[in-house]
């Protein structure tokens, strides 16, 4: 019978989810869609150390405004403790486990005669447990009473001294870790919570879990987690395993952390995340620079993955009807920003009128304009649409219409401004607004007659028109501007504009 489709994303509420969750989440959430499967969400939180009040609301809004919806959950850790405490009572039963009573000073000693024995990497294992305090040492009597009289104690994974454990993964292919190499993990901490590693396969297993799509960090611990599988006697319910690349610092080496994107410049979160308590740990989000979810989306799926064709841009159900894991790299994917913007301004190209103004609408509103009840604001942002990287960048572009107030291209001034251009931007304008149909495409014919019919070519009128306007020397369309400012807007502007020009230093 074949085993239903069935995988989990699984966060921790430490803080904001870095956008190598995200992507975590979305190969999860394509790979439950093209498989008709179904997808929980489950809320790791057994760190108690590391918990943020709020992280959780965060991490569900993240992905809900990414698009990436949940068949079940939230289940938390924290509500399943009496589960954990149940099943690690077997492991030690098969003696898969053992109880391990060694404090802090047992462990650094531990480690500085490892160093002295030339071993610069020690660790808790079948090399070295054996000279610590744990139940494999002391006489059951000794660790009888030391559980009875509350000796504080954690519960460590028995790794084998000698074999393998191999498994297949879906990305990487044929995996195999030597037991040796292999650390006594820590199962239970001594404050009764488990790590991860219990918790994450008694929770896979109990949930029904068929696949484990996670970033390859966790690729080492697969073995130890197979192994707690034998140990339980649930090795027909191992599941496919699947360890995805890392995102990569955008220069240099390593992973993309939280830092990068503040010492760079960009968004490594979906959403901003406010820390009350540390203003150093407030963090933007691709939704306050101005992105579109769809775009985000799009981007993420393309650091790891890539469809075999020539096709860059994918909606999200083209993304679930193109994904595939056997496409999955094995080699990490570089966070290039340039080409995250490159995918957004695709996307709000692609936009609707309706739905570009309602990304817009915060960015406008945030810098001041009034959008309420304003007739030309859609045909406004329908200039601005095709030339906009985000939302963020829209109020800069089209600030002109709102205010006389900006900087002038001097630059074009410079280069443009002559003597003998000054009696015909004066006569021209003067002309204009004796025009009686004061619409674009009636504009046009006119300044183009007025051109034809005084030598003139378009480079050596329209840049000064359109600095005259706006500021700069590239926009879109100048006689749709003209339009849309209307007279009252253009001729003020026209008329101050000579005076404008020569204090420029021609």
């Amino acid at each position: 019978m074949k085993k239903a489709v069935r995988l989990r994303f699984a966060p921790s509420p430490t803080g904001p989810l870095h956008i190598g969750g995200v992507r975590t989440a979305l190969f999860n959430f394509l790979f439950v869609k093209k498989h008709q499967g179904t997808l929980l969400l489950r809320i790791e939180d057994t760190d108690r150390s590391r918990y943020q009040e709020g992280a959780e609301a965060y991490i569900r809004e993240s992905l809900e405004w990414c698009g990436i919806q949940f068949d079940e959950g939230p289940y938390r850790q924290s509500d399943r403790q009496e589960i954990y405490r149940q099943h690690v009572g077997k492991l030690l039963d098969a003696e898969y486990a053992y109880y391990a009573f060694d404090t802090v000073e047992d462990l650094d000693r531990m480690r500085e005669e490892e160093k002295e024995k030339g071993n610069h990497v020690p660790k808790y294992d079948a090399k070295t447990r054996m000279q610590m305090k744990n139940s494999l040492t002391l006489s059951p009597e000794e660790v009888e009473r030391r559980l009875a009289s509350g000796d504080p104690y954690t519960i460590r994974l028995r790794m084998p001294e000698e074999g393998e454990i191999s498994f297949d993964d879906a990305v990487r292919g044929e995996v195999s870790f030597a037991t040796r190499e292999l650390d006594d993990k820590i199962i239970m901490k001594s404050d009764g919570w488990p790590t991860y590693h219990l918790a994450n396969v008694i929770d896979d297993y109990t949930m029904e879990i068929s696949h484990v799509i996670r970033g390859e960090e966790w690729l080492s611990s697969t073995a130890h987690h197979i192994y707690m599988y034998r140990g339980f006697g649930w090795e027909d319910h191992i599941p496919q395993f699947a360890h995805i690349p890392l995102i990569l610092k955008p220069s240099g080496k390593g992973k993309l952390s939280k830092r990068d994107g503040q010492k760079f410049g960009f968004p490594v979160f979906p959403m901003a995340w406010k820390n009350r308590e540390k203003a150093e740990d407030n963090f933007e989000g691709f939704d306050s620079f101005g992105f579109s979810p769809a775009a985000v989306i799009n981007f993420l799926a393309f650091l790891g993955w890539n469809p075999g064709t020539e096709q860059e841009i994918f909606s999200m159900e083209q993304l679930i009807e193109a994904f595939s894991l056997k496409q999955v790299a094995k080699s990490g994917a570089k966070f290039d920003f340039d080409k995250a913007r490159w995918f957004n301004q695709q996307h709000l190209q692609d936009q609707a009128p309706e739905q570009f103004l309602q990304g817009a609408l915060p960015f406008l509103k945030q810098a001041g304009i009034e959008t309420d009840g304003h007739a030309r604001l859609s045909e406004i942002l329908g200039l601005v649409q095709p030339r906009v990287h985000t939302y963020q960048e829209v109020p800069t572009a089209c600030h002109f219409f709102y205010s006389d107030r900006f900087e002038l291209d001097v630059k074009t001034i410079r280069k443009r401004w002559k003597p003998e251009i000054k009696p015909h931007f004066e006569a021209l304008t003067k002309q204009l607004s004796e025009l009686p149909d004061f619409e674009s495409s009636s504009i046009k014919v006119f300044v183009s007659a007025y051109l034809a019919e005084h030598g003139l070519s378009f480079g050596q009128m329209l840049p000064l028109l359109r600095v005259a306007l706006t500021g700069a020397a590239a926009g879109p369309d100048l006689f749709k501007i003209m339009e849309l400012l209307g007279r009252e807007e253009v001729f003020p502007r026209f008329a101050r504009a000579p005076g404008q020009f020569e204090a420029q230093g021609t």
